[in-house]
């Protein structure tokens, strides 16, 4: 997801004072299938990376309605991308994996 800067007050608030209150919050979304969210930004604005179990789980999370709460949040509507992980280098489990299965290398 990433959003443009947001033309309000909530500019004066640092970035990652945003993003260490919302953390929580992130982490509550693991029982219901969010692996990982990277905070991420940059000249342009900023965003989020979502890794989920799945896009049905990504869906559930991201509907029309939390899109308009965003868009009222930040002062942008967020752009969402979706992406499929087909294979992945692992580098802390030591693995590479395919569809997110571990995979012998060679």
């Amino acid at each position: 997801m990433a959003l443009r800067p947001a033309r309000s007050h909530r500019r004066a608030v640092h970035p990652d004072q945003i993003a260490k209150q919302s953390a929580p919050k992130f982490r509550k979304l693991g029982s219901i299938g969010l692996i990982s969210k990277d905070y991420v930004r940059n000249e342009h604005g900023a965003g989020g990376l979502y890794v989920w179990e799945s896009r049905a789980a990504a869906e559930a999370w991201f509907t029309e309605a939390k899109l308009q709460e965003y868009t009222t949040l930040f002062g942008a509507r967020p752009t969402l991308t979706w992406y499929e992980a087909n294979l992945t280098v692992y580098n802390k489990a030591g693995q590479t994996r395919v569809n997110g299965q571990p995979v012998a290398e060679g």
